[in-house]
């Protein structure tokens, strides 16, 4: 008998449009290193209180918490385009904002599994959050900050901001 198989194909992702908000978010922020703070001082018990070791502690804790995201800037005359790698997460999990100089990216990806073996219920839970702040070298206009994602790259494009005209001075004799 002789079967005929199928080959998978793997799809690319379909584009997909991000929300670009306007402004800080200095509540997600706080919440977040809140989060790592109190993660820094389970590792600081966890070794026997040892002082003297603040900041490596609260590195390790802030591991465990953001991942890095690889980006790369590009400048045209008329804009910035940033493109950075997030894999694994959806359009809906990432928030983008947009202030005049500052783009921020976070996201917070969360997974559970349950299963039951032998009448106990074992579940894992895992948590991905990113966050990064890119510095601008010119002001953008946040209002026309457009952002997609596709096959785990989001792209950001930035229209860059009018500059303020110069207008020369004459003088006149009086």
């Amino acid at each position: 008998m002789q079967t005929q198989g199928t080959a998978m194909q793997t799809q690319p992702e379909q584009e997909q449009s991000v929300k670009v908000r306007i402004g800080g978010l200095t509540d997600d922020i706080k919440e977040t290193f809140e989060t790592i703070g109190r993660r820094a001082f389970d590792i600081f018990e966890r070794k026997g209180r040892a002082w003297g070791h603040a900041l490596t502690d609260w590195l390790e804790a802030e591991a465990e918490f953001l991942h890095p995201i690889r980006l790369e800037l590009s400048e045209s005359d008329q804009n910035y385009r940033i493109r950075a790698e997030v894999p694994g997460f959806s359009a809906g999990e990432l928030d983008v904002r947009v202030e005049p100089q500052r783009v921020t990216i976070t996201g917070k990806h969360e997974a559970a599994e349950e299963r039951q073996v032998m009448k106990r219920i074992y579940s894992e839970w895992s948590s991905n959050r990113i966050l990064r702040t890119i510095e601008l070298p010119a002001e953008v206009n946040a209002e026309k900050a457009k952002a997609t994602l596709k096959d785990g790259i989001l792209e950001l494009e930035l229209l860059k901001a009018t500059p303020a005209k110069r207008i020369p001075v004459e003088t006149r004799a009086a």
